[in-house]
């Protein structure tokens, strides 16, 4: 543990003091912290399995999430569904519930002897984006302003959304939930989700009218309004837990609700501090996820999960989103850029790592495996591929518009 915190922090500090010419490079702080895992990993694997799969792992996964989920809902730029409101509508409930049902029938025929409810736990491993890998997409002027807000939208909801879905799968999946049925685990998982929308909801609303009148009266400091928003998701979370609710959708709900609700033109530099913490938070994930790829290795790759991971990543999204975005005003190249740029990241990594904990030795292999490929896949495959996507589309609009 100790070794960890020295390699993350010294690691951390040498990307900072570059971080400009690094990003010329793409170099990354999540792709740095990758290497630095894989490094340490080599030296604690044979403890890293007993680590991981520990109650104090799998809390500190579930807050990370929590406020990861916040930030996410909270930063939603122009309006509840963005700028876009019809096409990431589309992408979010049309395209995202086929990518899932598409994951678990590439299952079902790559891996034959997993179970379909472990299956569909992989399914929302693979499926949910995260734009760590490659930030720079949703900077660059290359690639059309609706894109990048259709994507940016769907990046900030995928992961809420199928939340609730992950936890039904793990409730019927795992040795500990004693769910034997899809009903019970149905009736497990919903009771839980309720809680957690209503206690989201008035935690978030709350906060927002009682921020806006603190305001109003001048009783807060600009740091105190920072300080409200890295509250916020740990109080849902943590009220949603104590009543047996789903903690990552109260904090879900509870930064839909703040954002709908604070009046403020600054809200976003407001985010500043909570997002620092998320996106410290998230490159400690990415060390996890070097560390663990370490581990993975050591448990045999195969063909068949290397075949189903590379599909997540280009068929399974490509044409669920080329489906749902039909007769939309988005083009063609438009509607190609948005099934294509879609990497993986810190939610692939956390769920990955909750369903290890939760699932153990019935299904660690092929947990592990898919997490760390279809992450480190992403990186390698949108990492690479995504600024040679937008050049290519730039070099189209005169061909198309003439």
């Amino acid at each position: 543990m100790l070794l960890s915190l020295i390699a993350i922090s010294a690691v951390l500090a040498a990307w900072a003091l570059g971080a400009k010419h690094l990003e010329r490079w793409r170099l990354t702080a999540p792709m740095v912290l990758v290497l630095a895992g894989i490094a340490v990993g080599f030296t604690t694997r044979d403890g890293l399995a007993d680590s991981l799969n520990t109650e104090v792992a799998q809390h500190i996964a579930e807050i990370i999430l929590a406020i990861l989920l916040f930030v996410d809902a909270t930063d939603i730029r122009g309006g509840l569904f963005g700028r876009e409101p019809r096409a990431a509508m589309r992408v979010l409930f049309i395209a995202m519930p086929l990518s899932l049902a598409a994951a678990v029938a590439l299952g079902l025929w790559l891996l034959p002897g997993v179970p379909w409810a472990v299956l569909l736990v992989l399914a929302c491993i693979v499926v949910p984006t995260d734009f760590a890998p490659a930030p720079s997409i949703l900077r660059d002027h290359r690639v059309p302003e609706r894109v990048r807000d259709v994507l940016n939208v769907e990046a900030g909801y995928n992961d809420g959304i199928i939340s609730p879905l992950f936890i039904f799968a793990l409730a019927l999946a795992g040795d500990r939930s004693h769910a034997s049925s899809p009903m019970e685990a149905l009736a497990s998982a919903l009771p839980q989700a309720a809680k957690a929308i209503l206690i989201g909801l008035a935690v978030g609303a709350a906060l927002a009218v009682l921020t806006n009148t603190a305001e109003r009266r001048g009783a807060m400091t600009d740091r105190s309004k920072r300080l409200i928003l890295v509250a916020a998701p740990m109080l849902a979370f943590g009220l949603s837990t104590v009543v047996d609710g789903n903690g990552f959708v109260a904090a879900f709900v509870c930064g839909i609700a703040f954002h709908y609700l604070r009046r403020s033109p600054s809200i976003h530099a407001e985010l500043a501090l909570v997002d620092d913490i998320g996106y410290l938070l998230t490159v400690v994930m990415w060390f996890v996820i070097g560390a663990t790829a370490v581990l993975a290795a050591t448990l045999g790759v195969t063909w068949s999960i290397v075949l189903y991971c590379l599909l997540a990543l280009t068929v399974v999204r490509l044409v669920p989103t080329l489906l749902a975005l039909a007769g939309s005003p988005f083009s063609w190249p438009e509607r190609v850029l948005v099934g294509w740029l879609g990497p993986r990241g810190t939610t692939s990594i956390v769920f990955g790592l909750l369903a290890f904990n939760v699932l153990g030795c019935a299904a660690e292999a092929e947990v592990l495996m898919t997490m760390v490929l279809v992450v480190l896949g992403s990186v390698v495959v949108h990492g690479a591929t995504a600024p040679a996507a937008a050049h290519a589309f730039s070099r189209s609009q005169p061909r198309l518009s003439s």
